[in-house]
């Protein structure tokens, strides 16, 4: 008579796992689908207190004008936020730079997954990647 199979079991999905491929591309995808919920409800707050403040007034389109200066870099952002002289600009302005966060974040968690996973080759070009993220957001002047 031949001897039944051995059950599979199953992992208990409440208790901790190691580190693998699987697991580091959910907490990715979330951390991605958070930081862009969270940019969006910024944005959709500064819309809100923008039309409030502005709802009725007139454009006036023939005569171009661009972004102040306080709105071209991270500091004046959020100095902007917290004064709130635009009246909902400087939070539109800060939904939009969390909004560019969220991707270098993903980089930066990444490497952490990577080194985690003792996978050296996969940590150096990360590294790489974000080498090149933060010289292109920081390196041109715009973000200092």
């Amino acid at each position: 008579m031949l001897a039944a199979p051995a059950p599979v079991r199953q992992p208990d999905p409440f208790r901790p796992q190691p580190w693998r491929d699987r697991r580091l591309e959910i907490i990715l995808g979330n951390l991605l689908r958070t930081g862009v919920l969270i940019s969006a409800a910024v944005v959709l707050s500064g819309a809100c207190v923008y039309l409030f403040h502005h709802a009725h007034e007139r454009a006036d389109y023939s005569v171009f004008r661009g972004e102040p200066s306080e709105y071209r870099t991270i500091p004046g952002v959020i100095h902007s936020v917290g004064n709130e002289q635009g009246r909902g600009r400087g939070l539109i302005q800060l939904g939009l730079l969390l909004l560019i966060a969220t991707p270098i974040a993903r980089v930066v968690f990444s490497i952490l997954g990577f080194a985690i996973e003792r996978d050296r080759l996969y940590v150096i070009f990360t590294v790489i990647v974000l080498a090149v993220l933060l010289y292109s957001f920081l390196g041109t002047g715009i973000g200092v």
